[in-house]
């Protein structure tokens, strides 16, 4: 998948003109002012109709990565359990949450936009996410209300102030024992975009320092949450009918390593507990950290219940250029994770990320990171164009003309095309799991062992289900198949807590509770 407005297969990001709010400077003494016009029309603030809280109608539009897609679920489910109704029709909110993304600047200019239109629309407007936490004196987010992005479980509060005209600020850092923690915790309400899929946050932050980004601003240091409690979130999601699990953070590979354990340790303890009939997919991993772990990922890919996929994004096929970025990993090292694999797990997907025209690239290491994407032919390729992002080391660095970028960018772009991307799946018979519909309203959306996109005729009982179907005809992003068998039939409505590995992050988080209630009461 190619696209050139995505900061990488998380980060989904739309692209709109930029819209910068300009304050009013008073006139000085010297200046003569026109005279008013008569009957000139008034914008009318439309307050909500009730003051009651809990009774009001909140709209949440969330950009960016599935972490913010799972902050903005949570945000929604605490609102509705307090009694707000939540709506996706933003005209007839009272309320507008924008839960931002600042992985690159037309994200930004999106969010800003969003602003400046719920504010001529006389909403109250309240700003979320990576911008406000990442820059804080921003112009357009002053006099508004704020949550950060690890303040998400005081959404509440931040709302009910903000209807009462006040305007709140909430953007301090979690910290357990003195050290930083995950965030909210992953045992709040939740409203699932999709009542199917669910996703867990199992760390914030990273532990890279790479020059071109300012997701490090909003997110910080790495803190990892207690693999007792990830388990437990998992546990209670397939109980409330999910069928699919999505890992995610800033960098998945690097979990753990702030709270003494890692990523394959938890992995395992998930894998435990998924019921038959549902499917667990990793998120984005840097190549240093997963470089230490190739071997046990390569049998937890290998697992029925775990998608064969992995996205692990090299940005650069050149060593110096890497070295610029900061990204702490020599090219031999990706290709040591992309070939480790690829022998270990049979068909597994590999996707990867390019950022073409960072300030220090030459044409030579351009020419490095198409041999890198001609040798392993990536069926995921997400091929950004370099974005300056104010504050970050790379905006102070000379740019590339912009025309040498869109053509560096077109090269690349031409090559992915060149070649086909799932032909050789062509007459397979697959089991797929069934989760969305597409867009088109006539066919179901569904994924095989490789998180390969399958695509079937729509029947609506066969969603969440688990089906056999023999493909059909490929496409560069998808399959086409049909169904050759019935849905396969699981018993997991309620999964049981049936053996001692399942059981023990239950009693651990009980336990952990208490002790918090008892420390408040003394």
């Amino acid at each position: 998948m190619t696209m050139d407005d995505v900061g990488d297969i998380e980060d989904l990001i739309s692209s709109v003109a930029d819209v910068a709010e300009i304050g009013r400077v008073k006139p000085r003494n010297i200046v003569s002012l026109r005279p008013k016009v008569k009957n000139k029309p008034v914008r009318e603030i439309n307050h909500p109709p009730s003051q009651v809280p809990g009774t009001q109608t909140i709209f949440i539009k969330t950009w960016g990565c599935s972490h913010n897609s799972s902050d903005g679920e949570y945000m929604a489910g605490l609102l509705s359990d307090y009694g707000y109704k939540i709506t996706e029709d933003k005209y007839i909110a009272d309320l507008w949450i924008l839960n931002s993304c600042t992985v690159k600047n037309p994200a930004e200019d999106h969010f800003r936009n969003e602003i400046s239109t719920g504010k001529k629309s006389g909403k109250f407007v309240v700003v979320a996410g990576c911008v406000p936490q990442g820059d804080q004196k921003s112009s357009f987010i002053q006099n508004l209300s704020v949550i950060g992005v690890q303040q998400i479980d005081r959404v509440v509060e931040v709302v009910e102030e903000t209807l009462k005209g006040h305007t709140i600020r909430l953007l301090g850092q979690k910290k357990i024992n003195g050290k930083k923690d995950g965030g909210a915790r992953l045992q709040l309400p939740k409203m699932r975009k999709n009542k199917l899929i669910e996703i867990i946050a199992i760390s914030t932050g990273c532990l890279n320092q790479c020059t071109y980004c300012k997701t490090k601003h909003a997110r910080g240091n790495l803190g990892s949450y207690p693999p007792d409690e990830i388990v437990l979130r998992a546990i209670e999601s397939f109980n409330e009918g999910a069928v699919e699990l999505w890992l995610t953070s800033e960098d998945t590979g690097a979990y753990g390593l702030d709270i003494q354990t890692n990523l394959p340790e938890l992995l395992w303890r998930l894998v435990a507990i998924i019921p038959e009939g549902c499917m667990m997919r990793i998120g984005m991993t840097n190549p240093p950290y997963i470089l230490n772990h190739l071997e046990e990922i390569a049998k937890i890919l290998s697992h029925p219940r775990v998608y064969a996929f992995l996205h692990v994004p090299v940005q650069s096929g050149s060593n110096q250029v890497l070295a610029d970025m900061k990204r702490e990993y020599s090219i031999e090292e990706f290709e040591t994770v992309v070939t480790f694999l690829r022998q270990r797990v049979p068909g597994v997907s590999i996707a990867t990320d390019i950022i073409c025209g960072f300030p220090t690239e030459t044409e030579e290491d351009f020419s490095e990171t198409m041999s890198v994407c001609e040798k392993y032919k990536f069926p995921s390729l997400f091929i950004n164009q370099f974005y300056p992002r104010k504050g970050t080391p790379a905006a102070r660095m000379p740019k590339i003309p912009t025309d040498m970028v869109k053509i560096r960018t077109k090269r690349l772009t031409e090559l992915f095309h060149s070649y086909t991307t799932y032909d050789h799946r062509i007459g397979e018979v697959q089991e797929i799991l069934i989760t969305e519909e597409a867009k088109n309203g006539i066919e179901l959306i569904g994924h095989n062992k490789y998180y390969e996109q399958v695509l079937v005729t729509k029947e609506p009982e066969l969603m969440g289900k688990c089906i056999k179907v023999i493909v059909k005809s490929a496409k560069k992003h998808c399959l086409i198949a049909e169904m050759v068998d019935k849905p396969r039939i699981f018993n997991n409505n309620l999964h049981k807590i049936n053996d001692m590995y399942s059981i023990w992050p239950v009693f651990a988080l009980l336990v952990c509770v208490l002790a918090r209630i008892l420390w408040l009461l003394v």
